[in-house]
């Protein structure tokens, strides 16, 4: 039996070649893609000029509807665009490619799970699929199977690997990430809980690493500079608190003492600082901006908190020395970095599932009932604009390709950038 945090070898462990350990972010030629949840490392920051504020029903490159409900974000690359659904109850999970200039369905591909239980406000397709250009991966999960699965861009299956039981309260919410060869899952669960990296080409197990069973993580991670020339997982759970975790190896350079409640939004990083939140019952309770540098004293990890005006659910975006919290409740705050000391904090219409990002200097988000809010990206409050777009809405956008993509609970929506 492997305590946690350790790691535990596969029979037949690969060597895995890795590209140049620095390159996190995409090159110019690379921009227009938005290989994860939330583009480029999840921050969710996009420099795509032209996207309007506001826009009317004809300002639509394109719209179609999928044929089942979904939460997951689309993933772009080049004129490909990847998103998921599945019928009520879970048991046939979808994969859908689209052209991403015309909307135009290119294949679907389908894998049948056992039907399972959920929260109301979560999906059995709520985990966004990841790409490295190549390949593109989905995680599904009933209570039986934790499913990877690798898909060439016609639509072929590469490689399946199940991973084991998934027990959770809620459903499945995390979203896979890809780097340097490897497929990270995060699997920090109620049952035995991991984080395991698999060979992307092939599907082997190259490390996993063990950790406390606890309440369910729906929070996918982010990859950080770590020793030296080495990358850093950047991880969180309630029971395994934040960690950093050796890309390569998958050991263990530091960790914080467990969170008080649960994870959902997912971390992001500035200026050395990684940004995790947890909380309950739709509002968060706890923030923390947490060096990543594994060579800080652990007594000092930590450089600020916060426990008053919180998001639960969605994502920070960090922009221009600043940080911006928006709430599900419709609370949003802005904190000055590396402060944390409040800029504004307002209250904005709707209730709020999906996370903002990032499009120039504006942040764009949906409300559950389909709203996209546009604000200003700065130290003065300003509401640039709000569009319904007839659909309900747990999503977050996408940014490629010189259009924002939005996908509503049955909808994808294309609007392409204004000269």
């Amino acid at each position: 039996m492997s305590l946690p945090g350790t790691v535990v070898p596969p029979m037949n462990r690969l060597s895995v070649i890795t590209l140049p350990a620095l390159i996190l972010f995409a090159s110019t030629a690379e921009a227009q893609n938005w290989p994860r949840f939330r583009g480029e490392n999840g921050a969710g920051i996009s420099t795509v000029a032209g996207i309007p504020t506001t826009w009317t029903k004809n300002d639509y490159a394109w719209a179609i509807e999928l044929p089942h409900v979904g939460h997951s974000a689309p993933v772009i690359w080049d004129k490909l665009l990847f998103v998921t659904s599945a019928t009520e109850g879970g048991g046939e999970r979808f994969l859908h490619c689209l052209d991403a200039d015309s909307g135009k369905q290119l294949w679907q591909v389908s894998v049948k799970l056992g039907e399972s239980h959920k929260h109301p406000k979560n999906s059995w397709a709520s985990s966004t699929p990841t790409t490295d250009g190549q390949r593109v991966y989905t995680l599904f999960a009933d209570e039986q199977k934790l499913l990877a699965t690798a898909w060439d861009f016609a639509g072929n299956e590469v490689w399946t690997r199940d991973l084991g039981p998934y027990e959770s309260e809620h459903g499945l919410g995390a979203s896979p990430i890809v780097q340097d060869g490897l497929l990270i899952v995060p699997n920090d669960q109620v049952g035995p809980s991991s984080i395991i990296a698999l060979n992307a080409e092939s599907g082997e197990v190259v490390w996993k690493t063990v950790r406390l069973p606890g309440k369910t993580s729906y929070s996918t991670p982010l990859v950080v500079p770590g020793k030296g020339s080495e990358l850093q997982l950047i991880c969180i759970s309630e029971a395994s608190g934040v960690t950093g975790i050796n890309l390569k190896t998958g050991t263990l350079n530091w960790q914080t003492p467990k969170l008080p409640m649960r994870t959902v939004a997912s971390p992001v990083e500035a200026d050395g600082l990684v940004f995790a939140f947890c909380g309950e019952g739709g509002g968060g309770s706890y923030f923390a901006a947490i060096k990543s540098d594994p060579a800080v004293d652990e007594a000092s990890r930590i450089a600020f908190e916060r426990k008053t005006m919180l998001p639960y659910v969605p994502c920070p975006v960090a922009f221009d020395g600043l940080l911006f919290l928006w709430g599900d409740s419709g609370i949003m705050t802005c904190l000055e970095l590396p402060t944390g000391n409040d800029v504004w904090s307002k209250r904005i219409d709707g209730a709020f599932s999906g996370s903002p990002v990032c499009i120039e200097d504006r942040l764009y988000c949906v409300t559950e009932s389909g709203d996209v809010v546009v604000l200003h990206a700065g130290r003065e409050f300003r509401e640039l604009g709000r569009t319904s777009l007839g659909d309900d809405c747990h999503s977050t956008p996408a940014v490629a390709n010189g259009h924002l993509y939005i996908r509503t609970f049955r909808h994808v929506l294309a609007i392409k950038a204004r000269p």
